[in-house]
């Protein structure tokens, strides 16, 4: 007898259809399976075959064939044990045909019949909306799933409840829905707990529900004080002036300076004063982390920004993606967020230039032998550094390191991957008394509320552009949205030749200016605006051979 199930893969963060074939016919006692499958998926023939003879489902001694289709596409993921053990079931006559040909099917089977969670279910949701047909998951993903309110979703703990469910007729299915419903609906509301419980009950549950509500107002107060916030640092003014224009205009952003000087600590701060995610932001980052198995609160999608802090020691693949089943790596994971490489000179040259291409295209396409995926990539790079071997340059007192030295060190970025930083900073060493000063400094919420308005002069201005940030400006439109006067072009001039700088550290130059104005309120560039954006012109060799940066 032969049988169809629907089921779904990933392919990056979108997905693709999936249909198990099952044919079960006379011949040698044998279980074949084909389709392009990778070895996570052939070994589901022994746990599916394990797991229905536990739930007393014994296979005949025939010829089975089980396909995966499209069978020119490798399938990798254990999300197939469940479609391949209902396949079966309908082949057998255990569950009716018409009814399963209404659903998807996903999850991992273990040997004694329960469903496993896996991962990537937000975004199989997502892409099958559009089928009206209703998603069967383990129960371990169905607070995931239902993150998409308009989803169809059924949940099951094992492989029996399925074919019990599957084996009554529509009434009873609609009648075991309702009661489904009915009971996410009491286990969420308070007062139908409160109707079960006496009047003198009453009293103690309410006094130990206002004690636990406390409670955790208490945590969450503690938990919002422990907070990162930009009022916990003294001094640096030059440089929190500089992360509030990155996060502005969303340009990239290289912090340099001596050991011990908060780099670090501002660093870690950034994503506090970027604008909160809007809807789409948010389950688009949340289908990033639901693939990777990181959607942490599966009852809610991802509210902050993401922040990725990589060890330098971190590989190309883990930074890029990638793999023998493709995951995302951490440039995709910092998507609407902070990718953060501290000690940027200390990463393997090779693995710093991956970023060139994504921090363009904002996307990375990850092409192997097997696979063709395309992961988002939209981040704020911010990387720190310091400006010498030892740490110390251009204070000549402390510095140790000779003019070969300072060359090697420098030759550690490339100069393509510097001109793709639109905003070099120093950050100098803290003086003691701006370290012990008590004052109120700037909080992230201040600084945010800037953030916001800059960020919204550009939503309005680019409305009817396919970009949204003054760092994105084609270079084609920059006369258009950064216009200078003569002066001011001549002036720059002046600065393109002595600085010998390149065509696209020149653009960056203007994106900048463009996003000082706009925190200034202003559509019109005024020199003050220039000259605060020389300031961060980037890293070249004239600093190291007693220029300015």
């Amino acid at each position: 007898m032969y049988s169809k199930v629907e089921s779904s893969m990933l392919r990056g963060i979108k997905t693709m259809k999936v249909y198990v074939e099952v044919d079960i016919s006379n011949g040698m006692p044998m279980i074949d399976m084909v389709g392009y499958l990778s070895s996570e998926v052939k070994e589901a023939k022994e746990r599916v075959k394990t797991a229905l003879h536990n739930c007393k489902v014994v296979l005949p001694p025939k010829r089975i064939t089980i396909n995966l289709s499209p069978a020119n596409i490798k399938k990798s993921s254990t999300s197939f044990d469940l479609p391949i053990a209902v396949a079966l079931l309908v082949s057998l006559g255990f569950l009716d045909k018409e009814k399963i040909e209404r659903h998807i099917f996903v999850g991992e089977l273990s040997l004694n019949g329960d469903l496993m969670p896996i991962n990537g279910i937000l975004p199989m949701i997502v892409e099958s909306l559009d089928s009206q047909k209703t998603f069967v998951v383990p129960k371990g993903n169905e607070n995931e799933a239902k993150l998409i309110p308009e989803a169809k979703i059924l949940s099951f703990n094992n492989l029996i409840e399925i074919i019990q469910y599957f084996n009554v007729d529509a009434a009873t299915a609609k009648e075991f829905k309702r009661k489904e419903t009915l009971k996410n609906k009491e286990n969420s509301d308070n007062n139908k707990k409160m109707e079960t419980i006496s009047k003198e009950s009453q009293a103690i549950f309410l006094s130990n529900e206002e004690k636990t509500l406390k409670k955790d107002n208490e945590n969450e107060e503690n938990l919002n004080i422990s907070k990162l916030d930009f009022s916990d640092i003294n001094g640096q003014k030059i440089l929190k002036r500089a992360c509030e224009i990155a996060a502005s205009g969303m340009h990239n952003m290289l912090i340099v300076g001596p050991p011990g000087t908060g780099k670090t600590m501002i660093s870690e701060r950034m994503s506090t004063i970027m604008p909160p995610l809007n809807n789409e932001e948010k389950l688009e980052v949340s289908k990033v982390y639901s693939v990777c198995g990181l959607l942490k609160n599966k009852k809610k999608l991802l509210e902050e920004r993401p922040f990725r802090n990589p060890h330098h020691t971190i590989t190309k693949a883990a930074l890029a993606g990638g793999g023998i089943s493709p995951i995302p790596g951490e440039i995709s994971l910092a998507h609407q967020g902070v990718l953060f490489l501290d000690e940027f000179t200390e990463f393997q040259k090779s693995t710093v230039e991956i970023l060139r291409q994504p921090l363009e295209d904002k996307k990375i396409n990850l092409t192997r032998m097997n696979y063709n995926v395309t992961y988002p990539a939209d981040f704020l790079l911010l990387a720190s550094m310091n400006p010498c071997n030892c740490g110390y340059y251009p204070n000549m007192q402390k510095c140790r390191c000779t003019p070969s030295t300072l060359k090697r060190y420098l030759n550690k970025l490339s100069q393509p991957l510097l001109d793709r930083i639109d905003i070099t900073v120093f950050a100098p060493e803290v003086k003691f008394n701006e370290l012990i000063k008590k004052q109120k400094n700037e909080t992230s919420a201040e600084i945010r509320k800037r953030v916001i308005r800059c960020q919204q002069i550009q939503y309005e201005r680019y409305k009817n552009e396919s970009f949204f940030h003054n760092s994105q400006i084609p270079a084609g439109k920059l006369g258009q949205y950064v216009p200078l006067n003569d002066e001011q072009l001549e002036y720059l001039n002046n600065v393109y030749e002595k600085y010998n700088l390149t065509a696209r550290t020149f653009h960056k130059l203007l994106r900048v200016i463009r996003t000082i104005a706009d925190l200034d309120n202003s559509e019109v560039i005024k020199t003050e605006y220039i000259l605060e954006a020389l300031c961060y012109k980037g890293l070249t060799k004239d600093y190291y051979e007693g220029g300015t940066m």
